[in-house]
């Protein structure tokens, strides 16, 4: 256990305070819980720049491609839209010219996702200075814990 986490916490109070119910939780096993199903489908790097960029409209392979931040692999983006293609997320149109022309677009159900993705989306940009101070605090914490240890 490092240092910054030898302290008992405590559950919030005041404002900070969890609300009575909580808005979403798992009773269930885990294999039936929504959550799961919504981290299995965008936890990982690459599905929400998928759908961000085809929310667009259609786009070819190469275009979707170089429109994704920071650059994906043509074997991740592969194996990426073949899982939203999977869920029913996106579809694909492949054009029987040589080469093969291969086109994406979102279907209703991954439109439907969007306003999801933008919802999270704007709350990290207006959380993003509250976020910022509690990783500082955070870290100044965890630094006056190991001078104090000695480390």
């Amino acid at each position: 256990m490092s240092a910054g986490h030898t302290a008992v916490t405590t559950a919030p109070t005041g404002a900070a305070a969890p609300a009575a119910e909580p808005v979403i939780r798992c009773d269930t096993p885990q294999d039936e819980c929504g959550v799961r199903d919504v981290l299995d489908r965008f936890g990982d790097k690459w599905s929400v720049y998928v759908v961000v960029e085809l929310a667009w409209g259609v786009l070819r392979f190469k275009e979707l491609q170089r429109r994704i931040p920071g650059g994906i692999s043509q074997r991740m983006l592969t194996v990426t839209v073949r899982r939203l293609e999977r869920d029913g997320l996106v579809k694909r149109t492949v054009y029987p010219t040589i080469p093969p022309q291969v086109e994406y677009e979102l279907t209703e159900l991954g439109h439907s996702l969007t306003h999801l993705v933008k919802a999270l989306a704007d709350w990290s940009i207006d959380h993003r200075p509250a976020i910022a101070a509690a990783r500082a605090a955070y870290d100044e914490a965890a630094a006056a814990a190991a001078a104090a240890a000695g480390e």
